[in-house]
């Protein structure tokens, strides 16, 4: 799909939740500043979500350069707006973004990310062109998030990274089936998708250190249930800053716990019965023992990297089987 003409341009909102991320926000910021996009149809925001660090400084500072450059960077007009949601999750925190937000399009990045000055205008040129001919009909365009690892990349968590390649640079910018379900790092909306469908579920996205998740899945389902499109536009792309922290065992099988258990919230949401999820419970524990069981004939081959995957796939199990056991009698 061609770029849209500057002759006509609705007005974007850029809601950035953060937590505890004052090391990489300033980078993010950096990007938003430079989009190719004219400024005064921009509007930049950071929802600080009850972050222990400096963000609130790192903002203020910000802005404050930024203000200080403006003069010789007349294009570059932006203003960030510092935004404070005490109520911890990411949930909250992107809804809180919504609420405050003034645009006719909504977008919801994650606050590590860094992007070329096109990304904007590419990721949001579906939705540009929609908004200009009064339709209703994408509910959601995503775009290509590709990993990078500023620390290293260790080999036996390189299979679990790579970009999402729904479709291909060729394809180009396309609808998704209802199958796929594309991640949250690079997310823009309409506005009137929120005004119909509701904000984000609250209980299904990470609070302060949990890596609990699944509220993407949910409003992306919501879209799909009321036969309104999912774009994705692999060519508005943006770089996934994974640092070594998020490379380590400890941060993987917690990932892989906490991940299962919300996909279980998710689906007794779905009013799931409970023969339903028995049933994924023996298959769970058996795949947990499996799992076990190659895990240690791994490590007494010594192969490390091979037994920590599979103690991660294990433990994954056993995220499903505590989430399950918790369903079952009726607790969250």
């Amino acid at each position: 799909m061609p770029l849209p003409s500057r002759e006509t341009f609705p007005l974007i909102t850029v809601g950035v939740p953060t937590y505890n991320r004052a090391d990489v926000l300033r980078q993010m910021l950096e990007c938003l500043v430079r989009q190719d996009y004219p400024p005064e149809r921009l509007e930049l925001l950071v929802i600080d979500n009850n972050s222990p660090d400096n963000t609130r400084e790192i903002v203020a500072e910000f802005e404050k350069d930024a203000a200080e450059a403006r003069p010789a960077l007349g294009q570059f007009s932006h203003c960030v707006s510092y935004v404070h949601e005490p109520k911890q999750g990411l949930g909250h925190a992107r809804n809180r973004a919504i609420a405050e937000a003034r645009g006719d399009i909504i977008v919801l990045p994650d606050d590590d990310i860094l992007a070329e000055p096109d990304w904007l205008r590419t990721l949001c040129a579906p939705l540009i062109a929609e908004w200009r001919e009064g339709g209703h009909s994408i509910g959601c365009v995503a775009g290509e998030v590709l990993p990078i690892f500023p620390d290293g990349l260790p080999d036996w968590v390189r299979d679990w990274h790579g970009p999402q390649g729904f479709r291909s640079a060729e394809e180009g910018a396309g609808p998704l089936p209802k199958t796929a379900y594309p991640m949250g790092a690079n997310f823009a909306f309409p506005r009137w998708a929120f005004e119909r469908l509701g904000p984000f579920s609250t209980e299904l996205d990470r609070k302060g250190a949990s890596f609990f998740g699944g509220g993407d899945r949910e409003m992306l389902r919501r879209i799909h249930e009321a036969d309104y499109a999912v774009w994705f536009v692999p060519a508005a792309r943006v770089l996934h800053q994974m640092p070594a922290s998020r490379t380590t065992f400890r941060y993987a099988a917690r990932h892989a716990f906490d991940s299962a258990r919300s996909r279980v919230v998710e689906r007794a949401r779905l009013g799931r019965k409970s023969s339903y999820l028995v049933s994924r419970f023996f298959g769970n524990a058996l795949k947990a023992l499996g799992f076990a069981f190659v895990a240690l004939g791994c490590a007494l081959l010594f192969q490390r990297g091979a037994a920590k995957r599979a103690l991660v796939r294990a433990w994954r199990c056993c995220g499903y089987l505590y989430q399950i056991a918790r369903s079952l009698f009726g607790r969250v």
